[in-house]
């Protein structure tokens, strides 16, 4: 047999096609095709490499040998994909997308016309009549990947070193929505999310369904970004898995559930998830806050207080009773605040009680509450309980009315420390939420010894934070005196491969008031909020806006980083 007969009996289907409209020799396409099976890749990769060839040129050329169309799928929109109709396992198996859906007719996008065999498993799967649309094959990869996002193509690279500790033992049940999915891929999945999430820093995960979308969003130091599109059909099971594994009751969907996961890591070190599960208009919106103990442990030298916030916050924690109170919106790090100075406390020969709803960091050593207001345990009653078993120190989760402030404030009268959060604005309103709640000025002036007023501000990445140069009015609007100009370079955010858009980590912003003399016999007096800031003011307590400023000037914060979270 001769070479060049050799060659026609190698060739046959794409390639031959392409030879015979003498668009590559054939000696280059016999050596694509032997190049193909030897290295286990796409035959049109080859085709490229050997033939000096386009995705572009191969796909017109055969579409037009063919009778099909060429499709573009640069101009596809994501919403036009059938997601009910695709397959992960065809999509695996076979070069071949189904982009479209008209009545009884299924659109399926491939680079490779001469391979019928996924037209006919996507006709067989579906019962449509089926079209082919040659497409570029990058492009088609780009898509298969896109689609693949939220199963398989996720879970590559899964770590298999953790283990979660969920109770398995209620198995999600079958429902129509989501039975034709396989579990598997969804696990993996739900493992990669959480893990990804971990490994990025995220605060919060976001899983989202909408009535054409379903996106999963990560809040990273403070903001909000999306992270993945799994396919809309994929909704329903992501849902009961996170169900399952927050020990809530799949079957419930009309109502918000509250459950928890624990993530182990490592031998030594665990991650918990406390999550939400809220019906919306189009599926259940499911919320998970990570939380993490070593946050506790991380010492208050690693939060961002001052030299002399510091001392404030140590000398009130040295205390034998009183009252330290955290205020801030809520994810401003009230409770990582609140559980360094119980972590500085917590000590063998000291009796230390917590109430939270619910508790979101375990530390050893601490005994810790959920409060379950249906059941008649509400912080009042938790106190109460407290009170009873010979405290030392408390903290109340959140003082939310007047009797639970009202109990709190006793005990901090009678030899107790007690720590808790409310949700003001800043410290001198903290006082004045108090007076308004009912208690009495003169326990305030008493029992409360500091007020923490904090936020939370993006760092500037150290890697790539520039200079920026703004005019000496422009600082001076900005809240600068003419003191601290002199000298004062300001940080602009630049954004590298290190961080994210210029920012890296975030620390805290505080003012720490200390309740002097003065501040008391104003609370006495009946001061309101305006007239206890203007007596911190005279005391040279730097609000919330001067501590920002602060940070600016250390080249820890960008001046619009500053405002996004102090300015009014």
């Amino acid at each position: 047999m001769s070479d060049s007969t050799a060659q026609e009996v190698t060739l046959s289907g794409l390639a031959r096609q392409l030879v015979n409209q003498g668009l590559i020799s054939e000696e280059a396409a016999v050596e694509a095709v032997k190049h193909s099976k030897d290295a286990k890749q796409s035959l049109i990769k080859s085709l490229i490499e050997y033939g000096d060839l386009t995705t572009g040129v191969i796909s017109q050329a055969v579409a037009a040998d063919f009778g099909l169309p060429c499709y573009d799928l640069s101009c596809l929109e994501a919403t036009s994909i059938p997601e009910d109709l695709i397959s992960e396992e065809l999509i695996n198996a076979h070069n071949a997308v189904p982009i479209s859906r008209r009545g009884s007719k299924l659109f399926v996008a491939i680079s490779d016309p001469t391979n019928s065999e996924p037209l006919d498993k996507y006709k067989f799967t579906s019962g449509l009549s089926v079209e082919a649309v040659v497409v570029e094959d990058d492009k088609l990869q780009e898509l298969k990947a896109r689609v693949l996002e939220g199963s398989s193509a996720l879970s590559e690279g899964l770590d298999d070193s953790f283990d979660l500790e969920v109770d398995d033992s209620d198995k999600p049940k079958e429902d129509d929505e989501g039975s034709e999915l396989d579990e598997t891929p969804v696990v993996r999945f739900v493992n990669k999310v959480l893990l990804d999430a971990i490994k990025r820093g995220a605060s919060d995960i976001h899983v989202e369904p909408y009535e054409k979308e379903f996106r999963i969003r990560f809040r990273i130091d403070g903001i909000l970004q999306e992270v993945v599109n799994p396919p809309l059909n994929m909704a329903t099971r992501l849902t009961a898995r996170l169900k399952v594994m927050s020990r809530m009751d799949i079957s419930e969907k009309r109502v918000p559930q509250d459950g928890r996961i624990k993530l182990k890591i490592s031998k030594t070190k665990a991650i918990d998830f406390r999550v939400n599960t809220c019906p919306t208009l189009f599926g259940e919106k499911t919320v998970l806050r990570i939380l993490d103990p070593s946050s506790a442990q991380l010492g208050i030298d690693a939060l961002g207080y001052e030299p002399e916030q510091k001392k404030l916050y140590m000398d009130a924690l040295a205390s034998p009773y009183g009252m330290i109170l955290v205020t801030g919106p809520t994810g401003s790090g009230k409770t990582v605040s609140l559980y360094t100075g119980l972590n500085i406390l917590n000590q063998p020969d000291t009796n230390i009680s917590t109430a939270e709803d619910p508790a979101e960091i375990n530390l050893a050593g601490i005994n810790q509450v959920n409060v379950n207001p249906k059941a008649g345990l509400t912080f009042a009653e938790a106190l109460k309980a407290f009170l009873r078993q010979d405290p030392d120190i408390i903290m109340v989760g959140e003082i939310r009315d007047l009797e639970t402030a009202s109990i709190a404030i006793k005990a901090a009268q009678t030899g107790h420390m007690v720590m808790s959060t409310l949700h003001t604005n800043d410290a001198p309103q903290t006082l004045g939420r108090l007076i308004n709640m009912g208690v009495p000025p003169f326990n305030i002036a008493t029992a409360v010894s500091l007020i923490i007023a904090q936020r939370l501000a993006r760092r500037l990445c150290d890697s790539c934070k520039e200079v920026d140069e703004l005019p000496k009015e422009v600082l001076l609007s900005e809240g600068f005196t003419e003191d601290q100009l002199d000298g004062l370079v300001v940080h602009k955010a630049v954004g590298c491969k290190k961080c994210n858009s210029g920012y890296k980590g975030r620390t805290g912003i505080y003012q720490v008031m200390k309740i002097s003399e003065d501040i008391g016999k104003l609370i006495m007096a009946g001061g309101n909020a305006i007239d206890i800031a203007a007596q911190a003011k005279k005391e040279k307590i730097p609000d919330l806006r001067e501590a920002a400023l602060m940070k600016v000037q250390q080249g820890l914060l960008s001046l619009e980083e500053a405002n996004r979270v102090t300015k009014d």
